[in-house]
């Protein structure tokens, strides 16, 4: 097991941050984090690092206990927050050798690296940039080099996509693949749903310092009660069709707006097949028609209740 939390607690005041919180990743994943603004998931990464004071619990990194002075730990960790830490006065090469220096003091062995990490975002071409001459997209894969370029075992990337074009934001994520197929465990924060679907293996709900769902995204959307959401392009639509439309078996929400039937269906076989025999014996025309699943994102809302950016 990388991380074990176990029974964590922390309070500020009388404000409870963590509430007997509990966490286990295994080696190798990339594990998702996710949960409204002051839900816990700040104050759990400062814990985990050793960088904030927890009232109690235990917390396990590569199986030894975690605490202010485990240096040989921390070694074996990146971190990569959502504001970019990096210096002005030193260009792309000097950021990423200064933070590598850190931890890799043979100048040789940190060379190869810091040339390493820097094909591996792709920043040959900006080496000797300053970091006031790069693009949102470009200073991000700086200071993602700058915590991966001694080869940590577990990275943790707070918001690493924010405010970048998709080009960059694809890089990255491509990026965080390769570095867990190389062998990182990566725990990965993000207020975009698609992406931790896209890359997490597992992934954690907290809300009011718990962890209120835990599992693969299949699992999680497992839990609750939704199924598809149908969508029918209708020029005209009467509010007595509507209304028959929202007594059909499993309807939980219609909706008709700018021309599109939105129905929003629990789980429940035959609903677009009931639908589509409602409206042709009701002589509604109708053209495109579109059937999603439910994702991650109603997952979210279902379990808290709250929008990812509340």
């Amino acid at each position: 097991m990388v991380v074990e939390i176990e029974n964590l607690v922390k309070r500020y005041g009388d404000l409870v941050a963590l509430d007997h919180f509990n966490l286990a990743i295994e080696e190798g994943e990339v594990f998702g984090l996710l949960g409204p603004n002051g839900s816990g998931k700040s104050t759990t990464i400062h814990c985990l690092l050793s960088l904030l004071k927890y009232d109690k619990g235990t917390i396990r990194v590569f199986g030894q206990e975690m605490k202010p002075t485990s240096y040989d730990i921390k070694k074996d960790i990146g971190v990569i927050m959502q504001n970019v830490a990096v210096f002005d006065e030193l260009t792309v090469y000097e950021n990423i050798d200064y933070f590598c220096g850190l931890y890799i003091r043979e100048q040789k062995e940190r060379k190869q690296l810091v040339k390493e990490a820097i094909d591996f975002v792709e920043l040959q071409d900006y080496r000797k940039f300053y970091p006031k001459k790069l693009s949102g997209g470009l200073l991000r894969r700086l200071n993602i080099a700058c915590g991966i370029a001694h080869k940590p075992r577990l990275i943790i990337l707070d918001e690493p996509t924010v405010a970048v074009d998709p080009q960059s934001r694809n890089k990255i994520l491509e990026g965080i693949q390769r570095l867990n197929k190389e062998g990182a465990t990566i725990i990965y924060t993000s207020h975009y749903m698609e992406e931790v679907e896209q890359i997490c293996t597992r992934i954690a709900i907290m809300d009011k310092g718990k962890n209120v769902a835990l599992g693969t995204k299949d699992e999680l959307k497992a839990m609750i009660d939704l199924g598809e959401t149908i969508s029918v392009e209708i020029l005209e639509l009467a509010d007595e069709v509507k209304e028959a439309v929202g007594r059909l078996p499993h309807v939980i929400k219609v909706s008709y707006e700018n021309y599109l039937l939105k129905v929003k269906f629990s789980k429940g076989k035959h609903n677009l097949l009931r639908l589509l025999d409602l409206l042709k014996e009701q002589e509604v025309g109708f053209g495109g028609l579109h059937s999603e699943l439910p994702t991650l994102n109603d997952v979210f809302l279902e379990i808290t209740g709250k929008e990812l950016r509340d």
